[in-house]
Formats: C-alpha cells, sequence, structure tokens
C-alpha cells in the first residue's frame, strides 16, 4: 500500500470520529443522567466502556478503509455523498475540500499527538524519577502499611514525600508508590493524613493507575474530540467516588474524610494554589457526597451536553462541548454560600510585606447576593498589615459564588473567607 492511500485512510478515519464520537458521546450522556443515582461503580464502567469505544470505532473504521481503499471514504461520511474520488478537482463543498487537505489535516494531528506524548512521557520519567530518589518517611511508611494490611492489600505500597506538589498521586502498578506533598506531612493532623492516605490505597486497590494510563493514549491520539475529554473526565471524577466509598468503608467513618478533603483545600488555598479536586473530581462535591449522600433529582443542566453533542452529530461539524459542572441543587436544601475557588484570582503579595518579612492571616467578608454576586466586601479580622489586607479583599472579591439556599431558594447572605500570607 501507498503512503499516500494510508494517509487518505487515516485522514478520512479522523474526519469520520467527529461524527461517531458525537453519537458515542451522546448515548453515554442520557446513560449517565439515567444512572445518576446509581453506584460509581456503574457510572464508572459506562464511562470506561463509552471511551474504549471511541479508540475501537475509529481502529476498526481504519482497518476496513485500508482494506477496501480510501477512494470512496469521502462518501462514507454523508450517507448519499459522493465518494471522494469522484469529485471534480474544482469542485466546492465540506467533502472536497476535506479531501484535497487530508495530508494537512493528518500531518496537524501527527504534530500534536507527538507533543503529547512527549508531555506524556515527561511526566512518567518524573514520577518515576521521584519514586526512587524522594525522601521515605519511615513513620509514615510503616503507618501505610498496616493500613495497607487493613485495607486487604497483599503486596508492598511504597510512600514518598515530595515538594511541589498539591495533593497525593498515586503511581506505578507491579510497584506502586504514592507521593505525599511535604506540605500535607507537615501540616495536616496525622488521623487526616492518614484518611487521604486510605483513599490513595483505593486507587492501588483498583488498579486505577494502569486506566488512567489508557485514558493518557486516548486523549492523545484522539486530543481533538471534546467528547473524549468529557469522558475522561467523567471516569476521574467517578474513580474519585470509588476511592472515598473504599477508604469511607475501610476508615469506618466517613466524615474523617470529609474533613481531610476540606483541610487539603484549605491547605492549597492558604499556600497560593486554588483549590482543586485532589487526583480528579471536584473536592466540594465529594465533601457534600460524604456528609449528605442524598437522592440527586434530575438536573436540566446535565442535558446542555447532551444536546450541544446532538447537534454536532446532526450536522457532523466539530463543536466545543459545554463545560457547566454547576453542582445541582437539592429540593429544599439549605446551605451557606460556596466560593468557586477555581475563578479566584490569587492575591499579590505586596513587595513591601515580603521585604519586611510580614506574614498573618486576614478573614474577609463578602456580602453574596441571589444571584451568587458580590455586592460589598470589608475586613472582618485584620491580618495587621493593611496593604495585604487590601490585596486579598481586592482579589478574592473577583470570585464566582454560589448562592446561600434557604429551603431551597436562593437568598442573600455574608461569607467569609480567610487568607493565609506566608512567606514559606
Amino acid at each position: 500500500m501507498s503512503g499516500q492511500a494510508l494517509v487518505a485512510a487515516l485522514g478520512w478515519t479522523l474526519v469520520h470520529f467527529v461524527w461517531q464520537g458525537a453519537l458515542l458521546g451522546c448515548a453515554v450522556a442520557v446513560l449517565l443522567v439515567a444512572l445518576r443515582n446509581a453506584r460509581p461503580e456503574t457510572r464508572y464502567a459506562v464511562a470506561c466502556g463509552g471511551l474504549l469505544l471511541c479508540l475501537a470505532w475509529p481502529a476498526v473504521d481504519l482497518a476496513l478503509l485500508l482494506k477496501a481503499g480510501a477512494g470512496d471514504a469521502g462518501g462514507r461520511l454523508f450517507p448519499g455523498a459522493g465518494g471522494a474520488g469522484a469529485v471534480a478537482p474544482g469542485a466546492t463543498g465540506l467533502l472536497p475540500w476535506l479531501g484535497q487537505n487530508l495530508g494537512w489535516i493528518v500531518a496537524l494531528w501527527a504534530a500534536c499527538s507527538c507533543a503529547l506524548s512527549l508531555r506524556m512521557a515527561v511526566g512518567l520519567l518524573w514520577i518515576g524519577r521521584a519514586a526512587r530518589a524522594q525522601a521515605c518517611d519511615p513513620a509514615w511508611q510503616e503507618r501505610l502499611s498496616r493500613l495497607a494490611e487493613r485495607c486487604g492489600l497483599g503486596r508492598e505500597v511504597r510512600l514518598r514525600v515530595v515538594d511541589g506538589l498539591s495533593s497525593p498521586i498515586t503511581a506505578g502498578w507491579w510497584r506502586p508508590v504514592v507521593l505525599v506533598p511535604a506540605s500535607l506531612v507537615a501540616g495536616m493532623p496525622p488521623h487526616l493524613l492518614e484518611a487521604l492516605l486510605a483513599h490513595e490505597l483505593g486507587h492501588v486497590r483498583r488498579h486505577d493507575y494502569l486506566v488512567n494510563l489508557l485514558q493518557n493514549v486516548i486523549e492523545t491520539l484522539l486530543f481533538y474530540h471534546p467528547a473524549v475529554w468529557w469522558l475522561s473526565r467523567r471516569i476521574r471524577a467517578e474513580r474519585e467516588q470509588i476511592a472515598d466509598d473504599f477508604a469511607a468503608r475501610h476508615l469506618g467513618e466517613p466524615r474523617r474524610l470529609a474533613l481531610a478533603l476540606s483541610e487539603l483545600e484549605k491547605l492549597q488555598f492558604s499556600s497560593h494554589h486554588l483549590a482543586q479536586a485532589a487526583n480528579g473530581g471536584d473536592l466540594m462535591a465529594r465533601i457534600r457526597r460524604l456528609l449528605r449522600p442524598d437522592v440527586q433529582a434530575l438536573n436540566w443542566k446535565a442535558a446542555i451536553p447532551v444536546l450541544g453533542l446532538a447537534v454536532v452529530c446532526a450536522a457532523s461539524a466539530h463543536a466545543p462541548a459545554n463545560r457547566n459542572d454547576a453542582a445541582p441543587v437539592l429540593r429544599g436544601e439549605t446551605r451557606g454560600a460556596i466560593a468557586d475557588f477555581s475563578t479566584c484570582r490569587k492575591p499579590y503579595y505586596p513587595k513591601a510585606d515580603i521585604a519586611a518579612g510580614h506574614e498573618g492571616t486576614v478573614t474577609i467578608g463578602f456580602m453574596i447576593d441571589e444571584h451568587g454576586m458580590v455586592t460589598g466586601s470589608s475586613i472582618a479580622k485584620s491580618s495587621g498589615y493593611a496593604s495585604m489586607d487590601e490585596a486579598a479583599r481586592t482579589a478574592l472579591a473577583l470570585c464566582r459564588f454560589s448562592p446561600a439556599l434557604e429551603a431551597g431558594k436562593p437568598i442573600e447572605q455574608l461569607a467569609h473567607i480567610q487568607y493565609v500570607w506566608t512567606l514559606k
């Protein structure tokens, strides 16, 4: 087979996956909405199956194109359309344009895939080096080994203390290792850190590292389709819930893991890392689920990605996926305003205060209206330095909030946020 025929077959395979991925995304989205109150293991299996189909369908399509020849591949994109080989050189339209630019499409895809592969390889090398070179805390290693035995793991799980991480990471399959941020070892109460380690052992028990590697491979090959990234993100979110359930079951107290996740959020935010989920998922949603595992009502906002993918599938066009992950509002729920720290801007440390070695904690009060907007702010408790107080107030006023609820209805409420200024 000539190189030109191979490029044509690969190019049409990439083009076909635009509608194939949209169709798979629609189907999985509908199933996940229907299974919203099922066990996370069930949703995890559905999402994994959808992502595997995203790899298998183009692979089968490529094999069929190579076997039959890619000349008529364009005609398979739209029912009733003529083959690409039958289009006159001067013809205009989508199919002729695609057929004339398959070489550029494949070249661009190959370049991006190589860049993503390089990034993945660098990440794997860094993890391997950290597992070999970083310090081992004997006391925590012994504690982790006892915890692994309690959780029914029959193999050794190593522990390494690493600087610069924002949350624990589990790596390796044959010889698993848990990389723990040095800031957690130094700043988190031992019983809460043990809860996070139990969560990581849940990943080890289920061999999640291998599944995550396969996810990275699929993301690298099919990076251009938003349905692939959406499915992969759902897999990681469900995986975290499964590990949460594993840890809560073996600890016997879900509240301890919820407190550990809350403490992890505080440590990340106070050290200039805006709060993000450990290894996937949403920290606030996971904390609420551990403390109040209520039945979820149907959230019509979740249908927006489904409708978007349906439009893509019907039009056979590449459109961005809707990434609205707003937490569902439970009927009759009463809660305070919740800040979305991913929308916040990191406060700028005043140079004069850095030079003077000033540190402190400021508490800022924000008046949040029924729409989650900040209508006013004030310093509830000063750090002792006016310039640091003002810098924190100005930056955090840009945060987005979910409004407070009373019996399910949004209300205006005063919310307080602490910010820790530290030079460490």
